[in-house]
């Protein structure tokens, strides 16, 4: 009986979360025994053609080209999972469908006739059906294991939905909105990391975007009215308190990593 078959592909990112995958090691070893690893550029250059029972996809769609790839990805791929918060939020290249795309084309490149690109960073969903969203950025490894041995053992994966907050209930970390002010994106970002910045005095940046449960309504106030700024020591609070962020600030929050995905609910709440 044929193993199956395991492909990985890549669209604009930066290759972290694929890394991710490398960085398995031992236990990449023994998946290797198992499946059928048969294309992987960021680990050989050997490939073979489709179709895939299991492909990852890395990477948002920012160009036709990378439209049309993902398009022909989903028809060879019996299974397709999107990693990371390029694939599935549009990442951190989505900050530009908030502002002019030819602008930017004409302060960065000396020769922006050359750059082709869309208009705006979607996730691989915008374009094709997926079957599962592994967030992150970089997604965590443990979640990603789980993730490949669950769709090749034909159930359903164990990530949790729930936020980052319960994560820091978990590992007994002081929550860092209620002890200094600090803002924090902890109660509507989805839960993978193990809490680590809140672990270390400092917000959640929201890297793993949305958690299933979001009430960005209840939380935004919070920001604006609770929030503390850092003192020129960098410490936190520093019992210096500014009585919250403004309006550009918690925007500024918002848009990092999974900018589109946040801007979404933000939306859908206002409506």
């Amino acid at each position: 009986m044929n193993a199956p078959t395991l492909a990985v592909f890549k669209l604009a990112s930066c290759d972290g979360c694929q890394l991710t995958l490398l960085d398995c090691e031992d236990e990449l070893l023994a998946l290797a025994g198992r499946v059928d690893i048969t294309h992987f550029l960021e680990a050989s250059s050997a490939v073979a053609p489709g179709p895939y029972d299991l492909t990852l996809v890395e990477g948002s769609v920012t160009t036709t080209e990378d439209a049309e790839r993902v398009r022909a990805i989903r028809a060879a791929s019996r299974h397709l999972v999107t990693i990371g918060a390029c694939a599935t939020a549009g990442g951190i290249q989505a900050l530009r469908n908030f502002a002019d795309v030819d602008e930017y084309r004409r302060t960065v490149y000396a020769h922006p006739e050359y750059i082709s690109t869309l208009a705006t960073s979607t996730p691989v969903s915008a374009h094709v059906d997926v079957d599962f969203e592994l967030r992150g950025c970089p997604i965590d490894r443990r979640q990603l294991l789980e993730v490949i041995t669950a769709f090749l053992a034909g159930r359903k994966p164990d990530v949790p939905n729930h936020s980052v907050c319960f994560e820091c209930k978990r590992r007994g970390t002081v929550c860092v909105t209620v002890a200094h002010g600090d803002p924090c994106l902890g109660p509507v970002t989805h839960a993978g990391c193990g809490a680590l910045c809140p672990a270390y005095g400092r917000g959640c940046f929201g890297c793993f975007g949305p958690s299933g449960s979001v009430n960005l309504p209840a939380l935004i106030p919070l920001l604006r009215n609770g929030g503390a700024s850092r003192s020129d020591s960098g410490k936190s609070g520093g019992g210096k308190r500014a009585g919250g962020l403004d309006e550009a600030a918690v925007e500024r929050l918002l848009r990092t990593f999974n900018a589109a995905a946040f801007d979404k609910i933000d939306k859908e709440a206002r409506t």
